[in-house]
């Protein structure tokens, strides 16, 4: 059987990643309800050249997608690793096996990686920033984008086909189900919330790189994006790089997230409160989350897209509720900037909320509404008057009336 599985792209391009609907935790934290696709690609030609690999936990469909393009008698002449995480090179040593002359190119920062990975030394080509090298009848140019989201990564460029080998940048969460380019598929509901998370979880702390690499590449003439993971762009390109641009910017849209940490009820009571005050304020999107019941991955995502975010927390052990405290870290880690926040505390017997959250705000210098509220016990009547009128302040500010 030939060409059943792999896809033809363009020109002797070939898709021949694989789908990974088994594991549940990307890098260990991330949820994946929607699993992911690891994309690798089979250039053809006078010489044969893979373009970066797979988890090795799919590898068996890999190499019969290889053996699909790769008759009897022939071989991978070259590996280029645009990026060395092992979701995309934790296969490299089965394919060496079977490929053993096969050359590695890379960059000088991959090239410690390789050895410190997995033992490797020999038959590595070493690039570097806009150096353009001959594989056979193949031309590829390379541009180093440090920091997205790793010291190694870079891209590369085949001018004759106008194809961009991105590595993890326009890539996404989410298998491909079928169709693999974004003319195939209903992007906006099966992936932008994917790729939107996949951004803000994986490359939002480099954002400031991620948008340098993205002016370093807008000089290039593509017509064609073939990402490590999610759909590759061949009749709009232009669309996951303005998204990806947007993202990158952190551009927010007209809606506030409330993130409430509650152990009897109490605070969440509070959070409904101020909820309904967003939406008299005039506010229609608005979104209430649980902390203890919501993902870090999605509540990061929220709050990088919402203008508004307001976090109340009841008091523990006369502190931050655990899970706030550990949200918290995450933001400080994710460089939010183009938000408003709010904060309020509630509490038994002691404080502790409430402190602890003004400490974060002045700490990350956040632009945080002057009303501050904190509540002993469940709410009376006329606190919940004041929770109101708290929601109303932040969708003033949000609507800027």
């Amino acid at each position: 059987m030939k060409n059943l599985l792999s896809v033809p792209i363009k020109n002797d391009i070939y898709y021949i990643g694989t789908n990974d609907r088994q594991t549940e935790l990307f890098e260990g934290m991330w949820p994946l309800p929607k699993g992911v696709a690891y994309n690798s690609y089979l250039v053809k030609g006078e010489k044969n050249v893979l373009f970066d690999l797979v988890k090795v936990n799919t590898v068996d469909d890999y190499i019969q997608k290889i053996n699909e393009i790769v008759g009897e008698g022939e071989k991978i002449d070259y590996i280029i690793i645009n990026h060395m995480e092992p979701d995309h090179t934790s296969s490299l040593k089965s394919i060496l096996d079977i490929y053993p002359e096969a050359k590695l190119v890379t960059n000088k920062k991959a090239v410690a990686m390789l050895n410190n990975f997995y033992e490797v030394t020999d038959n590595i080509v070493e690039v570097k920033e806009g150096e353009t090298i001959e594989l056979g009848n193949r031309k590829f140019t390379f541009y180093m984008t440090p920091m997205v989201h790793w010291p190694e990564s870079m891209v590369a460029y085949e001018e004759t086909t106008k194809t961009l080998f991105s590595q993890d940048i326009f890539g996404g969460f989410g298998t491909l189900d079928g169709g693999i380019f974004d003319d195939r598929i209903d992007y906006n509901d099966n992936y932008l919330e994917e790729t939107t998370r996949y951004f803000i979880n994986i490359v939002g702390k480099y954002a400031t790189q991620a948008l340098k690499a993205l002016k370093k590449l807008a000089v290039l003439d593509v017509e064609l994006i073939c990402p490590d993971h999610g759909p590759i762009w061949r009749e709009n390109p232009k669309k996951i790089i303005d998204i990806y641009t947007s993202l990158a910017k952190q551009e927010t849209i007209d809606g506030c997230v409330v993130i409430y940490g509650s152990m009897y009820g109490n605070t969440e009571t509070m959070a409904e409160a101020v909820a309904r005050g967003l939406s008299e304020g005039g506010l229609t999107n608005i979104k209430i989350r649980d902390i203890t019941k919501t993902s870090f991955s999605y509540l990061l995502s929220d709050i990088w897209r919402y203008k508004g975010v307001i976090l109340g927390s009841c008091s523990y052990d006369n502190n931050l509720f655990p899970p706030m405290n550990y949200l918290l870290t995450e933001v400080s880690h994710q460089r939010m900037k183009n938000n408003y926040w709010g904060i309020f505390g509630s509490y038994s017997w002691s404080g502790g909320a409430l402190k602890t959250l003004k400490k974060y705000m002045e700490d990350g210098n956040y632009d945080v509404l002057d009303t501050q509220l904190e509540i002993q016990g469940s709410a009376t009547d006329e606190e919940i008057k004041k929770l109101i009128d708290f929601g109303k302040e932040m969708a003033a500010k949000i609507l800027d009336k």
